[in-house]
């Protein structure tokens, strides 16, 4: 049994195609993963990766605490059940199951007792003495499952193991595997682009388009918390409806306008907490999205009324599906319409082509992304809020207390709209607040406070119960004053970039040789980054170099860090300091290093003018500037 990490995972084609983006991902031992998505979105690459069958580009992979990069697919103690079963026809079944084993020098008997138990797990014992052909689909996948069974692998990899199978047997088979899964407790990773599979099979789910991860979540939190468009509408049968609309905010409610419709309904601003509030004034175009079962054809079922017209019904069954069009003007084929509505309808519902009816919606269950990026505007955990304030004499009244600037901020007297990220928000402050609510989001505890009016967001830790009152403090760093939308106060740049290179050299050292000591060469690594050296250990350098290729001496690497990686001192780096920013708790020095800014933590006292900045290599994250690939 054995954990896997994927480590900012690469796999680049020599034609330059990326077929897996930057994978990131802690998978814990006995967990089943389904990595999702439509075909040629990379999931198949990535777990032929895991496997060892595909060459890593980029990034460390790691099984247990083993670093299996360059680890032969024999080596990693895993099993891959493929598509086509892959079994050998002139074998019987028993010896299929026994043929990995027999390589492996076992015992007569042991190879007998693992067989035999993994049938017996499967429910195939009385086919044993049977060859492929006498099976069926069904019977063939689980003599496939059952040669991966009895190596007793540390981690199951299964590639799409179902879709030659009908529909019915799928569906046992999905089945079978989930039981499986729990009678062996071992991790299993499981590759499929059917979305139904992903949602009765994983603890969690990976959906990928187009090489990148898109969003990796449990199934439930997946369905009710899309982070994007495309997870929203991949997720879910029906598909999601998604419509082009506004939202504008007056008060205590939110108007929700569809675009090209008379529908126009205003829903309790409490339903949008988590919004950013640059899209409620109704200048940024939205999609909003509503799924099929939150649109009801009885208008009593849900708050929210409007109008549709009919264009046609699917019964199934168990119930139908409305398709009709909230354009009741439209011309076009609710196919083409944008308009266009999927409403869920109870067993035998009976409408006329073109009927006009009213429907109702629960509007508690609405999602809204971006128009351009498709991006939720509500994420589970808010990147800020915004909320009034005003500047006079040097001090800032917001959330109902006055606090002093500190000398970095400098804002002219007046009102500004102050910008809360969620990160800023801690305990041990002077903002009175209530603690209403809270909620687990994959792991990390977020809490509501209520100041005032106002609704904020923190990372907090379980002492703050709800219902209690708190003492909050917020990181003015990290805080942004704008007035009639130009920024007049920006927080610290914590995303310092600078550009090096790889170096090495042969170097001198002594070690012991056979007792005795002698001096022998080595290959030694370093970081030259404005024509400072800093050490890089081996470890690191393999990595750059297995990233990067044989010629990563020759290029450029991009160097992220922050204010708290860098040290100002008498080595490193040469820099004039433009000024020092003072925060009152924290001072930070604005360094310029070529055309490059630089902020560095720096100490109370600090008065200098000029000053060499140290980095540690192991801190940064490293960028191949020339194909976008991180390296470490």
């Amino acid at each position: 049994m054995a954990s896997v990490q994927l480590n900012h995972i690469y796999k680049v084609y020599p034609n330059g195609v990326k077929a897996v983006n930057d994978f990131c991902m802690d998978i814990a031992d006995k967990e089943f993963i389904v990595f999702v998505g439509p075909s040629g979105c990379g999931k198949s690459t990535t777990l032929r990766m895991i496997a060892g069958l595909e060459e890593i580009t980029a990034g460390e992979l790691r099984i247990g605490d083993a670093v299996v990069n360059d680890m032969e697919p024999k080596d990693r103690d895993i099993a891959m059940v493929f598509q086509n079963y892959a079994l050998y026809p002139h074998m019987t079944v028993y010896e299929n199951m026994a043929f990995g084993l027999k390589l492996r020098k076992l015992s007569k008997a042991e190879i007998d007792e693992k067989v035999k138990e993994a049938a017996r797990i499967l429910g195939i014992t009385e086919y044993l003495d049977r060859k492929p052909k006498a099976l069926s689909g069904g019977q063939r996948q689980r003599v496939a499952l059952g040669r991966a069974i009895v190596r007793e692998p540390k981690v199951f990899l299964l590639d799409e193991p179902l879709s030659n199978l009908d529909a019915k047997l799928r569906t046992a088979m999905r089945s079978e595997i989930s039981k499986l899964h729990h009678k062996l407790q071992t991790t299993f990773i499981y590759v499929t682009h059917d979305q139904v599979e992903a949602m009765t099979m994983g603890t969690r789910i990976v959906v990928m388009k187009d090489g990148f991860v898109q969003q990796i979540d449990s199934p439930r939190n997946l369905y009710n918390f899309p982070g994007n468009k495309f997870v929203a509408g991949f997720i879910g049968t029906p598909q999601m409806n998604f419509f082009d609309g506004r939202l504008t905010q007056h008060g205590d409610k939110v108007t929700v306008t569809l675009d090209n419709t008379e529908v126009s309904l205003d829903a309790p601003a409490s339903y949008f907490n988590k919004a950013n509030r640059a899209y409620l004034d109704g200048s940024k175009p939205v999609v909003i999205g509503l799924r099929a079962e939150h649109i009801s054809v009885d208008p009593k079922q849900f708050p929210y009324k409007a109008k549709c017209r009919v264009s046609h019904v699917e019964e199934l069954g168990t119930d139908c599906q409305v398709y009709a069009d909230f354009n009741i003007a439209s011309e076009e084929t609710v196919a083409e319409s944008p308009t266009r509505v999927i409403v869920k309808a109870p067993a035998g519902s009976f409408y006329d082509i073109d009927q006009i009816i009213e429907v109702s919606l629960d509007l508690s269950h609405i999602h809204v992304f971006d128009a351009e990026t498709e991006q939720t505007i509500a994420p589970r955990i808010p990147a800020e809020v915004v909320v009034e304030g005003v500047v006079a004499n040097g001090a800032l009244t917001a959330l109902g207390t006055e606090t002093a600037l500190p000398a970095a901020i400098e804002a002219p007297n007046g009102k500004y709209a102050v910008v809360i990220p969620t990160d800023a928000v801690s305990l041990k402050g002077k903002i009175d607040a209530e603690v209403i609510g809270e909620e687990d989001v994959n792991g990390q505890r977020l809490v509501h406070l209520k100041v005032g009016d106002t609704i904020l967001f923190a990372k907090l830790d379980a002492e703050e119960k709800v219902g209690k009152k708190a003492k909050i403090a917020i990181d003015l760093k990290q805080i942004t004053l704008e007035r009639d939308g130009e920024v007049v106060s920006a927080p610290l740049n914590c995303d310092n970039v600078l550009v090096g290179r790889l170096g090495k050299r042969k170097v001198s050292v002594e070690k012991e040789v056979n007792g005795k000591m002698k001096k022998v060469s080595e290959l030694e690594f370093y970081l030259t980054v404005f024509g400072a050296e800093f050490p890089c250990s081996r470890a690191l350098a393999l990595r750059l170099a297995n990233g990067g290729g044989q010629d990563i001496f020759n290029k450029d690497l991009e160097l992220r860090f922050t204010p708290y990686q860098v040290t100002a001192g008498e080595t490193g780096i040469e820099a004039t300091v433009d000024k020092v920013v003072d925060y009152g708790s924290e001072r930070f020095a604005v360094c310029k290093v070529g055309d490059k800014t630089v902020n560095a933590l720096v100490g109370k006292d600090f008065a200098e003018t000029s000053v060499r900045l140290a980095l540690d290599a192991e801190q940064l994250a490293i960028i191949e500037l020339a194909n976008g690939i991180r390296l470490a």
